[in-house]
């Protein structure tokens, strides 16, 4: 229910997909201009300036979300019953869907501004959920951790992009090691792995939001 009103407002903005994918694309289309026509060096960086506009964007879908909920909020959900990490796990379905629709969504702009080589692509289908989950819990603890700080706006990105580096190494680590012919099932575990310590991280951060005055 949680997560269904978040993408209920954010479906009414659409801000995601109106006014941040648009700039994502725009991003990616710079870097070509600025390198110039070297087709190998772009096939090169292809994968990596892919996944680094993903996380700086997705940041900014996660800042959108972590707006749109206030620690009153949270506490007339505390008085209605629901728990604090059911809480912050809603949440995160709701950011981790947004990240993974401007994942999709840029994919193609990559592949077309690129030109890549397209072997390790597949593996996207692995990896993009796994960052763009990985990336909604992050958010959701990032939130819990700054948001009764009055520069939490501020805080929230400083807190969450270095944090999130171990899903962009993995990430685009998986396709440079495809792309080589070697094997990306090991950046495949390590972001799992990541995953799995960002889901307690979240569990513990939704009971210290239950302890909160």
């Amino acid at each position: 229910m949680i997560a269904r009103n978040s993408l209920l407002v954010e479906r009414r903005s659409g801000e995601t997909l109106l006014v941040i994918a648009p700039f994502g694309a725009v991003a990616l289309l710079i870097i070509p201009i600025a390198v110039g026509t070297d087709v190998p060096l772009l096939r090169q960086v292809g994968p990596g300036m892919y996944w680094v506009v993903l996380l700086l964007f997705g940041v900014l879908v996660i800042l959108r979300q972590s707006a749109l909920r206030s620690p009153a909020q949270s506490l007339v959900l505390l008085l209605a019953g629901v728990p604090g990490p059911i809480q912050l796990l809603g949440s995160a379905v709701a950011t981790s869907l947004l990240v993974l629709g401007l994942g999709v969504v840029l994919a193609p702009v990559a592949v077309m501004l690129y030109d890549p080589i397209l072997s390790g692509w597949p593996w996207l289908l692995a990896f993009l959920p796994a960052v763009a989950v990985g990336l909604g819990m992050l958010g959701v603890v990032g939130e819990a951790l700054v948001r009764r700080l009055s520069m939490r706006s501020s805080l929230g990105p400083l807190l969450i992009v270095p944090l999130a580096l171990p899903l962009l190494l993995s990430a685009s680590q998986s396709m440079e090691a495809t792309a080589s012919g070697r094997s990306a099932l090991p950046w495949l575990l390590l972001i799992t792995v990541v995953d799995l310590s960002l889901f307690l991280a979240v569990l513990f951060a939704g009971r210290l939001l239950e302890e909160a005055p």
